[in-house]
Protein backbone atom coordinates (compact mmCIF):
# COMPACT_ATOMS: atom_id res chain seq x y z
CA UNK A 1 0.00 0.00 0.00
CA UNK A 2 1.39 3.43 -1.21
CA UNK A 3 2.32 5.99 1.03
CA UNK A 4 2.53 3.20 4.43
CA UNK A 5 5.54 2.42 6.39
CA UNK A 6 6.36 -0.70 7.70
CA UNK A 7 8.54 -1.21 10.68
CA UNK A 8 10.07 -4.40 11.95
CA UNK A 9 11.21 -5.37 15.17
CA UNK A 10 14.47 -6.72 15.58
CA UNK A 11 13.80 -10.04 17.77
CA UNK A 12 17.39 -11.39 19.64
CA UNK A 13 16.09 -15.23 19.97
CA UNK A 14 18.65 -17.39 22.08
CA UNK A 15 18.53 -20.52 21.18
CA UNK A 16 19.64 -22.20 24.42
CA UNK A 17 16.52 -22.94 26.68
CA UNK A 18 17.69 -21.50 30.70
CA UNK A 19 18.04 -25.48 31.66
CA UNK A 20 20.09 -25.79 28.70
CA UNK A 21 22.15 -23.08 29.96
CA UNK A 22 22.13 -24.39 33.10
CA UNK A 23 23.52 -27.35 32.22
CA UNK A 24 26.26 -25.99 30.61
CA UNK A 25 26.90 -23.88 33.28
CA UNK A 26 27.67 -26.94 35.27
CA UNK A 27 29.83 -29.03 33.02
CA UNK A 28 31.91 -26.06 32.88
CA UNK A 29 32.19 -25.83 36.80
CA UNK A 30 32.72 -29.74 37.06
CA UNK A 31 35.55 -29.32 34.48
CA UNK A 32 37.27 -26.65 36.61
CA UNK A 33 36.75 -28.54 39.67
CA UNK A 34 38.91 -32.07 37.98
CA UNK A 35 41.25 -29.84 36.72
CA UNK A 36 41.81 -28.97 39.92
CA UNK A 37 40.81 -31.83 42.27
CA UNK A 38 42.52 -34.19 40.02
CA UNK A 39 46.41 -33.33 40.77
CA UNK A 40 45.48 -33.28 44.55
CA UNK A 41 43.89 -36.57 44.31
CA UNK A 42 46.80 -38.07 42.49
CA UNK A 43 48.95 -36.42 45.14
CA UNK A 44 47.07 -38.11 48.13
CA UNK A 45 47.03 -41.76 46.42
CA UNK A 46 50.58 -41.58 46.16
CA UNK A 47 51.40 -40.19 50.03
CA UNK A 48 48.58 -42.77 50.98
CA UNK A 49 50.75 -45.16 49.35
CA UNK A 50 53.74 -44.30 51.09
CA UNK A 51 52.23 -44.37 54.49
CA UNK A 52 51.07 -48.11 53.63
CA UNK A 53 54.55 -48.79 53.08
CA UNK A 54 55.50 -47.10 56.94
CA UNK A 55 56.67 -43.75 56.00
CA UNK A 56 55.21 -41.41 57.80
CA UNK A 57 52.76 -38.51 56.26
CA UNK A 58 56.02 -35.94 56.38
CA UNK A 59 58.52 -38.51 54.78
CA UNK A 60 55.99 -39.29 52.19
CA UNK A 61 55.81 -35.93 51.04
CA UNK A 62 59.16 -35.65 51.42
CA UNK A 63 59.60 -38.05 49.04
CA UNK A 64 56.98 -36.53 46.70
CA UNK A 65 58.93 -33.53 46.73
CA UNK A 66 62.36 -35.27 46.00
CA UNK A 67 60.53 -37.30 43.08
CA UNK A 68 58.65 -34.37 41.61
CA UNK A 69 62.01 -32.03 41.21
CA UNK A 70 63.98 -35.38 40.26
CA UNK A 71 61.55 -35.51 37.60
CA UNK A 72 63.59 -32.44 35.70
CA UNK A 73 66.91 -34.07 36.17
CA UNK A 74 68.48 -36.60 33.90
CA UNK A 75 71.47 -37.98 35.07
CA UNK A 76 73.83 -38.74 31.21
CA UNK A 77 75.62 -42.08 31.63
CA UNK A 78 77.23 -42.96 28.55
CA UNK A 79 76.80 -41.55 24.33
CA UNK A 80 76.00 -44.42 22.17
CA UNK A 81 76.61 -44.38 18.64
CA UNK A 82 73.37 -44.90 16.53
CA UNK A 83 73.10 -48.08 14.06
CA UNK A 84 70.71 -47.59 11.14
CA UNK A 85 67.36 -47.30 11.99
CA UNK A 86 64.46 -48.75 9.58
CA UNK A 87 62.27 -46.12 7.85
CA UNK A 88 58.68 -45.88 9.70
CA UNK A 89 56.03 -42.82 9.83
CA UNK A 90 56.48 -39.56 11.57
CA UNK A 91 53.76 -40.98 13.38
CA UNK A 92 52.96 -44.27 15.29
CA UNK A 93 49.94 -45.92 17.52
CA UNK A 94 50.74 -47.69 20.36
CA UNK A 95 48.35 -48.93 22.77
CA UNK A 96 46.13 -47.29 21.81
CA UNK A 97 48.02 -43.61 21.71
CA UNK A 98 49.62 -41.58 19.11
CA UNK A 99 53.01 -40.48 19.53
CA UNK A 100 54.88 -38.31 16.98
CA UNK A 101 58.15 -39.63 16.03
CA UNK A 102 61.18 -37.21 15.57
CA UNK A 103 63.94 -37.40 13.02
CA UNK A 104 66.06 -40.30 13.58
CA UNK A 105 70.04 -38.95 15.08
CA UNK A 106 73.45 -40.47 14.98
CA UNK A 107 74.37 -40.36 18.41
CA UNK A 108 71.50 -41.17 21.73
CA UNK A 109 72.43 -39.87 25.09
CA UNK A 110 71.96 -42.77 28.20
CA UNK A 111 70.59 -41.34 30.97
CA UNK A 112 68.96 -42.15 34.17
CA UNK A 113 66.21 -39.69 35.23
CA UNK A 114 66.63 -38.72 39.82
CA UNK A 115 62.28 -38.85 40.22
CA UNK A 116 61.74 -41.68 37.88
CA UNK A 117 64.32 -44.28 38.40
CA UNK A 118 66.76 -43.51 40.95
CA UNK A 119 64.49 -42.55 43.84
CA UNK A 120 62.18 -45.46 43.67
CA UNK A 121 65.05 -47.63 43.13
CA UNK A 122 66.41 -46.33 46.37
CA UNK A 123 62.69 -46.37 47.99
CA UNK A 124 63.41 -50.13 46.68
CA UNK A 125 66.13 -51.17 48.47
CA UNK A 126 65.52 -49.81 51.73
CA UNK A 127 61.95 -51.56 51.87
CA UNK A 128 64.18 -54.82 50.72
CA UNK A 129 66.76 -54.18 53.78
CA UNK A 130 63.93 -53.38 56.02
CA UNK A 131 61.82 -56.29 54.96
CA UNK A 132 64.89 -58.67 56.18
CA UNK A 133 64.65 -56.59 60.02
CA UNK A 134 60.78 -56.73 60.12
CA UNK A 135 60.37 -60.43 59.98
CA UNK A 136 64.45 -61.40 61.25
CA UNK A 137 64.56 -63.74 58.34
CA UNK A 138 65.37 -63.56 54.45
CA UNK A 139 61.45 -65.02 53.73
CA UNK A 140 59.85 -61.88 52.67
CA UNK A 141 63.05 -61.09 50.95
CA UNK A 142 62.76 -64.22 48.58
CA UNK A 143 59.18 -63.46 47.82
CA UNK A 144 60.07 -59.99 47.13
CA UNK A 145 62.41 -60.87 44.13
CA UNK A 146 60.38 -63.84 43.36
CA UNK A 147 57.58 -61.23 42.65
CA UNK A 148 60.35 -58.68 41.02
CA UNK A 149 61.20 -62.12 38.61
CA UNK A 150 57.43 -62.57 37.65
CA UNK A 151 57.20 -58.51 36.71
CA UNK A 152 60.36 -58.70 34.93
CA UNK A 153 59.28 -61.57 32.47
CA UNK A 154 55.86 -60.04 32.07
CA UNK A 155 57.14 -56.38 30.92
CA UNK A 156 59.63 -58.05 28.71
CA UNK A 157 56.87 -59.98 26.94
CA UNK A 158 54.87 -56.59 26.59
CA UNK A 159 57.70 -53.95 26.45
CA UNK A 160 57.93 -52.82 22.80
CA UNK A 161 61.12 -50.62 21.29
CA UNK A 162 59.79 -48.02 19.03
CA UNK A 163 62.30 -46.17 16.32
CA UNK A 164 62.77 -42.48 17.03
CA UNK A 165 60.60 -42.74 20.47
CA UNK A 166 62.06 -45.02 23.36
CA UNK A 167 60.25 -48.25 24.87
CA UNK A 168 57.25 -48.21 25.19
CA UNK A 169 54.83 -50.48 27.52
CA UNK A 170 51.13 -50.90 28.29
CA UNK A 171 50.98 -48.50 31.57
CA UNK A 172 48.59 -50.90 33.38
CA UNK A 173 50.23 -54.13 32.77
CA UNK A 174 53.35 -54.05 35.05
CA UNK A 175 51.08 -52.62 38.04
CA UNK A 176 48.64 -55.53 37.64
CA UNK A 177 51.22 -58.38 37.45
CA UNK A 178 52.92 -56.65 40.31
CA UNK A 179 49.44 -56.80 42.09
CA UNK A 180 48.41 -60.32 41.15
CA UNK A 181 52.16 -61.65 42.22
CA UNK A 182 52.36 -59.67 45.92
CA UNK A 183 48.65 -61.19 46.34
CA UNK A 184 49.77 -65.00 45.82
CA UNK A 185 52.80 -65.06 46.86
CA UNK A 186 52.03 -63.05 50.23
CA UNK A 187 50.61 -66.09 51.31
CA UNK A 188 53.53 -67.51 51.73
CA UNK A 189 54.95 -64.60 53.97
CA UNK A 190 53.96 -66.07 57.81
CA UNK A 191 51.47 -63.57 58.28
CA UNK A 192 53.63 -60.50 57.81
CA UNK A 193 50.76 -57.57 57.60
CA UNK A 194 53.16 -55.43 55.46
CA UNK A 195 53.90 -58.45 53.27
CA UNK A 196 51.84 -57.73 50.00
CA UNK A 197 52.35 -53.73 49.88
CA UNK A 198 56.10 -54.40 50.00
CA UNK A 199 56.01 -57.37 47.58
CA UNK A 200 53.72 -55.18 45.42
CA UNK A 201 55.83 -51.93 45.44
CA UNK A 202 59.19 -53.77 45.01
CA UNK A 203 57.86 -55.86 42.26
CA UNK A 204 56.03 -53.01 40.24
CA UNK A 205 59.32 -51.02 40.89
CA UNK A 206 62.08 -53.51 40.27
CA UNK A 207 60.44 -55.45 37.43
CA UNK A 208 59.45 -52.78 35.25
CA UNK A 209 63.35 -51.23 35.53
CA UNK A 210 64.71 -54.54 34.23
CA UNK A 211 61.90 -55.46 32.05
CA UNK A 212 61.26 -52.78 30.12
CA UNK A 213 64.42 -50.75 30.44
CA UNK A 214 67.86 -53.02 31.52
CA UNK A 215 66.90 -55.85 29.32
CA UNK A 216 66.06 -53.62 26.04
CA UNK A 217 69.38 -51.41 26.68
CA UNK A 218 70.60 -53.34 23.56
CA UNK A 219 67.94 -52.09 21.39
CA UNK A 220 68.68 -48.54 22.58
CA UNK A 221 70.92 -47.44 19.77
CA UNK A 222 68.96 -49.13 17.29
CA UNK A 223 65.81 -46.32 18.12
CA UNK A 224 67.57 -43.04 16.89
CA UNK A 225 66.13 -40.93 19.58
CA UNK A 226 68.06 -38.00 20.51
CA UNK A 227 67.80 -39.43 24.47
CA UNK A 228 67.01 -42.47 26.23
CA UNK A 229 66.33 -41.43 29.60
CA UNK A 230 65.32 -44.48 32.20
CA UNK A 231 62.47 -43.66 34.54
CA UNK A 232 62.31 -39.98 31.90
CA UNK A 233 58.73 -39.31 32.95
CA UNK A 234 58.87 -38.57 36.36
CA UNK A 235 55.91 -39.28 38.77
CA UNK A 236 54.36 -39.97 35.16
CA UNK A 237 56.60 -42.97 34.36
CA UNK A 238 56.36 -46.44 34.25
CA UNK A 239 58.66 -47.72 37.48
CA UNK A 240 57.58 -45.06 39.48
CA UNK A 241 53.24 -45.82 38.76
CA UNK A 242 53.83 -49.07 38.42
CA UNK A 243 54.95 -49.20 42.10
CA UNK A 244 52.66 -47.03 43.38
CA UNK A 245 49.31 -48.28 41.81
CA UNK A 246 49.95 -52.35 43.10
CA UNK A 247 50.84 -50.91 46.28
CA UNK A 248 48.04 -48.92 46.89
CA UNK A 249 45.76 -51.67 45.85
CA UNK A 250 47.48 -54.70 47.22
Amino acid sequence: MRGELFRMDRVVFNPFSPLMLLFLFGLLILFGLAIILFPILFLTAIGATFTKLGFSWREALLILVLTLAGSFINIPVRTLESRAAPAYDRYVAMYGRLYRIPQPVRRTVLAVNVGGALIPLAISLYLLYDSVVLTGGYLLLELALAGVAVVTVVTKLVAQPVPGLGIATPFFIPPLAALFAALILSLFAGGVPEAAVIIAYVSGTLGTLIGADLLNLNHIAELGAPMASIGGAGTFDGIFLSGVIAALLA
